[in-house]
């Protein structure tokens, strides 16, 4: 009987043993594990300048920004989910800027482009044009693409790497001096709200429209 007790105890302690060698096993590969994670999530988040992915790339900022609805189709989170042509088209602050790209014949080049940053001029920034030369811009397709081509930047650009000089799909540059939340884009039209997300863009809404030098 004693004999039988004593095999019963060691045979008990073996397991014990076993699973607590086990349990400390899954400890050190959980932690092991997410100890790997934070460099890689790091690395990802540092390479967020100039190709974030809508939910990694912060949040929006500016004054303007209480102007975007707070739900549906035309709200932050349903602009993310759009390319970025559809997107302004359900931002009622953008509306004659979607009017000028359609006229353009833009909308599927915006739409299928890849990580681009678009500057896109509010209603109030095509209202300080004379409404002459807005209608004849918008007449005119070969000026009105150089035009909106000029609001274009083949990166996108997170507000860390907005300050500087930025080549644009119609060919010139433009150039952001700022910093934190408060940006200028060619020494005249500030951003109202930036970092607004897209499926495939940046998108920093500014006061007003830019003109390329040729």
């Amino acid at each position: 009987m004693s004999l039988h007790t004593s095999r019963r105890t060691s045979l008990a302690a073996l397991l014990a043993a076993g699973a607590l060698v086990l349990g400390l096993s899954a400890c050190s590969s959980g932690s092991s594990s997410g100890s790997a994670s934070s460099p890689a999530a790091s690395a990802a988040a540092s390479s967020a300048g100039t190709s974030a992915a809508p939910m990694a790339a912060g949040q929006p900022f500016g004054a303007a920004c209480s102007a975007v609805p707070k739900d549906g189709a035309g709200s932050f989170s349903g602009m993310a989910t759009d390319p970025v042509a559809t997107a302004a088209s359900n931002n009622p602050l953008l509306s004659t800027l979607v009017t000028a790209v359609k006229q353009a014949g833009l909308v599927d080049t915006l739409n299928s482009a890849a990580d681009i940053t678009v500057f896109a001029p509010t209603n109030d920034a095509f209202a300080k044009l004379p409404k002459a030369d807005l209608d004849a811009v918008l007449a005119d397709k070969d000026k009105l693409t150089k035009i909106l081509t000029y609001h274009v930047t083949p990166t996108r650009l997170a507000p860390t790497a907005l300050a500087g000089g930025h080549k644009t799909l119609q060919g010139g540059d433009l150039a952001v001096s700022g910093s934190g939340q408060d940006f200028t884009v060619n020494a005249n039209a500030k951003v109202l709200c930036g970092n607004v997300q897209t499926a495939n863009a940046t998108v920093y809404i500014v006061d007003t429209v830019l003109m390329p030098t040729s």
